[in-house]
């Protein structure tokens, strides 16, 4: 029998490791939120997105969660007018990185919520851990 206290830290665990990689996937998209194409014409930074899947661990018998894929945004990438930029092409229009700044700080927040409650969760089974071998202790 599998114990109940192991198997909540083991799934907060891999909770864990889902937010992780959900803010590093984040914080490259808001690094590069301004990150031009080097040539004229060219594509500037696209921004990553990144799905998760539900996963059976046999030996807890529970769904945990794993990173399934780091993709791309398909969206288009908004043009601005600067003919300066040495990204700019024939017209003098530079195509932008198609990251959404709001929409990075709104992820960026709930992935942290996310990864702190996983956290809480460790920090509570381990209490009780602590909690039942001191019982047995005495």
């Amino acid at each position: 029998m599998i114990d109940p206290l192991v198997a909540s830290s083991k799934l907060s665990s891999s909770g864990l490791e889902a937010q992780s990689a959900r803010l590093r996937v984040i914080s490259e998209n808001v690094a590069n939120a301004q990150s031009t194409g080097r040539t004229p014409g060219s594509d500037p930074y696209t921004r990553k997105t990144i799905t998760f899947k539900s996963e059976l661990d046999r030996t807890l018998g529970a769904a945990s969660v794993a990173v399934k894929d780091i993709g791309q945004d398909d969206s288009a990438f908004p043009v601005e007018y600067d003919p300066g930029n040495p990204a700019a092409d024939e017209n003098g229009m530079v195509k932008k990185p198609n990251v959404n700044m709001l929409i990075e700080m709104a992820d960026m927040r709930e992935a942290n919520r996310s990864y702190q409650a996983n956290l809480q969760m460790m920090k509570q089974a381990r209490a009780m851990i602590t909690a039942t071998i001191d019982l047995m202790r005495g």
